[in-house]
């Protein structure tokens, strides 16, 4: 009795909470995550020591009602056009892998992979992106150069911020070549990609940073962090984009065990940024010019900015020593791109590889990828490298972005693209109205008809302004006697009367002009 007591006293609260976002008008997920919690509350109290089900996705997932699909599919046509502009071909892969597979390739992500419960068979995760599962097709078919892009969902056992868009099950958009090709060419059209992608979806003013994980690590070496700390003082090194230097500092020292005089080091040059100029710069610096992995990634990022003034797309590229990506499988250059509005002040953002994104704001990472030569060897059984370039596009945040663009615009957001509708001004045509969109559909055009015998003319031409179908056919006694169709405008309210033998014509004429 007592634990009953306790539930209903939760579920008071709970309602509370969620009546005071109702009220203050919170964003839908926010609202969503509280009713989950409530909902969970309720089913714990039962009926009469039966379960009681309770509906709703599970933790860290949503669904997506045909409007938000309209725009993500908008926004995935615009990215796969591009891709395909560029000469890319498409694959897909299991969305399960061998656990064997993912380990070791995420560094301190790792405990988030997904692992399957064992049914006695192969120890089997769900994939946690689409870069390993792609290294991994490309050793086991022993392919040597692809151009592909693929666009899939993947799992993370994340603890789901739902009010600020990070989800458990989300999508990604990937961009890879693969083969031995002359330095930084492919790495140059990956970020030309990413800039036509970004100013084709019309997101806000971006920046697209670069670095080289050759550069980091020929940094922390000249600075004084040892061998074995690398990749961890990276992971942290990471973090500058979501916390201030000397959060990172403290971590770097009290959490990592790292000397602060190297701490300091490390953070005069994180702070730097520039473009092909700063290279040249640290070329010529007396620390950073011992190391010759340094140097291979500094010449390496002149050369990236030289085919980039050819591509032209400098002016949204800065070479920023503070990126550092905190994937394991990176080995050159790393790049990210990030959502610059005037106006909006940054927030602090989860980097992407397919980021989820910040509801509440159109701020922050919105692509990530870059060079990864040794991953493919992992995979092949005689060590074979093949050299990997990528990009990955943060669509659950470009998607967010778009919707919440969509909300704010007055624009109506159409979830079907039916052109015609063909409706009947009198009783018992049905017969008629069938042959007609059979007709249309048959001729490859979009159509539909109520499903009533008998509908009002008012509710069929209400139905087409809701919809925003742009043209009815009506069909009526008269029409059927002069062999004609009345083709009625639904924005301009027009009629015309259209023989039926032009009428395929004149709805493809109208169509395309609209």
């Amino acid at each position: 009795m007592e634990d009953k007591a306790r539930i209903q006293e939760a579920i008071k609260i709970q309602g509370e909470v969620v009546r005071k976002l109702k009220s203050e008008k919170a964003s839908k997920d926010q609202i969503d995550e509280e009713v989950a919690k409530l909902l969970e509350l309720k089913a714990q109290l039962g009926d009469d020591g039966k379960h009681q089900f309770v509906l709703k996705t599970a933790k860290g997932t949503r669904d997506y009602n045909p409007k938000q699909m309209a725009i993500r599919e908008k926004v995935f046509n615009t990215i796969i056009r591009c891709f395909k502009r560029h000469g890319a071909e498409t694959i897909d892969t299991p969305v399960f892998e061998l656990k064997e597979t993912l380990t070791g390739k995420y560094g301190e992500d790792s405990k988030l992979i997904y692992d399957l419960k064992d049914q006695g068979g192969e120890l089997l995760s769900l994939r946690y992106d689409l870069t390993v599962p792609f290294a991994r097709h490309l050793a086991m078919n022993k392919i040597t150069n692809i151009k592909r892009y693929h666009i899939a969902k993947v799992y993370r056992r994340d603890n789901p911020a739902m009010t600020r868009g990070r989800y458990r099950e989300f999508y990604q958009c990937d961009f890879d070549i693969a083969g031995q090709y002359d330095a930084m060419i492919p790495d140059a059209e990956c970020l030309k990609i990413v800039h036509e992608i970004l100013s084709e979806l019309d997101l806000g003013d971006f920046c697209i940073k670069v670095n080289d994980r050759r550069i980091l690590d020929g940094m922390f070496a000249v600075c004084g962090v040892p061998d074995d700390m690398f990749r961890t003082i990276c992971s942290t090194v990471d973090k500058l984009d979501k916390m201030a230097w000397e959060d990172v500092k403290k971590e770097m020292v009290n959490e990592k065990g790292l000397s602060e005089e190297a701490a300091d080091q490390i953070g005069e040059y994180v702070s730097m940024k520039g473009g092909m100029d700063l290279a040249e710069l640290l070329l010529q610096d007396q620390k950073m010019s011992q190391s010759k992995q340094a140097c291979a990634g500094l010449s390496d990022i002149k050369l990236l900015f030289h085919y980039l003034q050819l591509f032209q797309v400098t002016d949204k590229v800065v070479f920023d020593l503070s990126l550092a990506r905190g994937l394991d499988y990176y080995t050159g250059i790393i790049y990210e791109a990030v959502l610059t509005q005037a106006g909006v002040a940054p927030v602090p953002t989860e980097t992407p590889q397919g980021a989820p994104a910040e509801e509440s704001v159109s701020v922050g990472s919105v692509a990530g990828g870059g060079r990864y030569d040794g991953l493919v060897g992992m995979f092949d059984p005689k060590g074979r490298k093949v050299p990997c370039v990528g990009v990955s596009i943060g669509i659950e945040r470009v998607f967010s972005i778009m919707e919440q663009k969509a909300e704010a615009s007055a624009e109506k957001v159409r979830t079907t693209e039916v052109q015609v509708m063909v409706a009947s001004a009198q009783k018992n045509l049905l017969e008629e109205r069938l042959k007609l969109v059979t007709e249309l559909w048959n001729a490859g055009i979009k159509a539909e008809v109520m499903y009533k015998k008998n509908p009002k003319l008012l509710s069929q031409l209400q139905h087409c302004e809701e919809s925003g179908i742009p043209l009815v056919a009506i069909l009526g006694e008269q029409e059927l006697k002069d062999g004609v169709v009345k083709l009625r405008v639904v924005s301009t309210r027009e009629e015309f009367d259209i023989c039926r033998a032009g009428l395929l014509a004149e709805i493809r004429r109208r169509t395309s002009e609209a």
